[in-house]
């Protein structure tokens, strides 16, 4: 099936969803608290009931750990258990406490390959009692990513597909088809300096690469801070919004 007839289906499917009852609940969404945000995504915030793609800028272990408290920062905000999945057992539980994501807050599955963890994935959005599910997936094809998404949509549950690449040739995964509702690319930029000696607050560069109904942009803002939250960069505060939110034209629908 060509990506031109998957956007034919995905529209029908919107649309039959306005007449089933789940419309009110698609449309609930998790705001970033940040204006210069929340008025580029549809409804004001990241949509519930959804899938939502997250990499790195780039393929090293500074990138994917931005990525990653960017994730967890989301997931912090969202209510109930978070069910995390994973085929690496290098993640660090302390820093997901430091992005807001309680450590009795998580369950961890940890998948044998990838497939397993796209199937561990699927039945946690399905399951319908969870704030939110987090997979660290490399690969994503366009039919894994639908049925996700249905998955999200039937269970109401936000999903966060963690992109973690192996190999540089798939750090540009972002610009293969997706039924993700929004694609983020987070990557580091040097801290702001301090007036005593010091390490600032760290400071992303938060890339909106795709967003359904709505249009790409990218902001510099301060990392997640212990409440899970994200603000708008101080190196910014004397600048007008349209400055710090560069658009890069409208995203595909």
């Amino acid at each position: 099936m060509s990506a031109s007839v998957h956007a034919v289906v995905a529209d029908l499917r919107d649309r039959i969803r306005q007449f089933d009852g789940r419309a009110q609940r698609d449309r609930a969404v998790l705001p970033f608290g940040v204006p210069e945000i929340d008025e580029r995504l549809p409804g004001g915030g990241l949509a519930l009931a959804s899938l939502h793609e997250i990499c790195g800028g780039g393929n090293d272990a500074v990138e994917a750990s931005a990525a990653m408290l960017f994730a967890a920062g989301i997931a912090a905000r969202t209510k109930g258990q978070v069910l995390w999945c994973l085929t690496r057992p290098d993640l660090f539980a302390p820093a997901l406490a430091q992005a807001g994501l309680a450590p009795g807050r998580v369950l961890y599955v940890e998948a044998a390959d990838e497939k397993s963890l796209l199937l561990c994935f699927e039945e946690g959005l399905r399951h319908g009692g969870l704030g939110a599910v987090v997979a660290e997936v490399a690969r994503l094809s366009m039919t894994a990513s639908r049925r996700l998404q249905l998955a999200a949509e039937a269970g109401g549950t936000l999903g966060l597909a963690l992109r973690r690449f192996r190999h540089r040739k798939e750090a540009d995964a972002l610009a293969q088809p997706s039924a993700a509702v929004t694609r983020w690319r987070v990557s580091v930029r040097p801290s702001a300096p301090l007036p005593v000696p010091g390490v600032g607050r760290a400071q992303w560069l938060l890339e909106l690469a795709r967003c359904r109904a709505g249009e790409a942009a990218d902001f510099d803002v301060e990392a997640t801070d212990a409440e899970g939250r994200i603000a708008f960069s101080s190196r910014l505060a004397d600048r007008s919004p349209a400055a710090g939110a560069r658009r890069f034209g409208a995203a595909a629908g």
